[in-house]
């Protein structure tokens, strides 16, 4: 995998280039520190990958993308603000890795380079496998969100649509619950119910309920019920 290090700071620079030491299967082909020189860069060597900081000198990093000519490299963004999310998913970034950038999520967004269906944003209102650090991008009622997954508490079914639960936003999306059950990570994430899914994560209180069933309660107050067969399920998951 050839690579391409995108950053007007020498530092950062620096420090992916430590990263990806990690990673045997990556020759950096080169750095650059403008959009010009990127450019003539990218013509000259041919990268599979860009690692593309949102923000060049006074240029925008995005940019760039529209000036490279077909076959276009796929694009991890680099920044320290998460503002840019939802320009990033326009032009299908592989993955946005916000600094300081940890080893394992730059692990993570390499690894989607060899993963049916790389060169998306981890998408609530698309489709593929999330992994518990994954961070998503939701789009609804005319608003985004770009945030950690596991910041979501509780997803809950309205018909064909979910309400998905996070901070104090609640947006509706247009995805069945059945749907996004079978793309979270199991361990992270129970199907309580036929209408509710939550994080467990957000557990505060368990009680025993009605027929085997348990009652949990969620920080932020939200109760729920589990189901006898998932409150089985869930206590053979994780008794010691």
């Amino acid at each position: 995998m050839k690579v391409l290090i995108v950053d007007d700071e020498r530092p950062a620079r620096l420090e992916m280039k430590r990263l990806l030491k990690a990673h045997p299967n990556v020759e950096i082909a080169g750095e650059s520190s403008s959009s010009e020189e990127a450019l003539r860069m990218v013509a000259k060597h041919s990268p599979d990958l860009l690692f593309l900081d949102v923000q060049i000198r006074n240029e925008i990093g995005l940019d760039l993308l529209t000036h490279l000519a077909p076959p276009v490299p796929k694009v991890i963004i680099t920044t320290a603000y998460d503002e840019y999310a939802v320009r990033a998913f326009a032009v299908n970034a592989l993955d946005y890795l916000l600094k300081p950038i940890e080893p394992g999520r730059l692990a993570e967004a390499l690894n989607r380079m060899i993963q049916p269906g790389a060169g998306r944003t981890p998408d609530l209102n698309g489709f593929g496998k999330f992994s518990e650090s994954d961070r998503v991008f939701i789009h609804a009622e005319h608003r985004c969100w770009f945030l950690p997954l596991c910041e979501i508490r509780l997803l809950e079914s309205e018909g064909n649509y979910t309400r998905v639960h996070f901070g104090a936003e609640k947006p509706l999306i247009y995805r069945s619950l059945g749907g996004l059950e079978e793309r979270l990570p199991q361990g992270m994430f129970l199907r309580a119910n036929r209408s509710q899914i939550l994080n467990v994560t957000f557990i505060e209180k368990l009680e025993n309920w009605f027929s085997g069933n348990l009652k949990a309660r969620l920080r932020g107050g939200a109760e729920v019920e589990i189901s006898r067969r998932q409150s089985q399920l869930f206590r053979a998951r994780t008794s010691l």
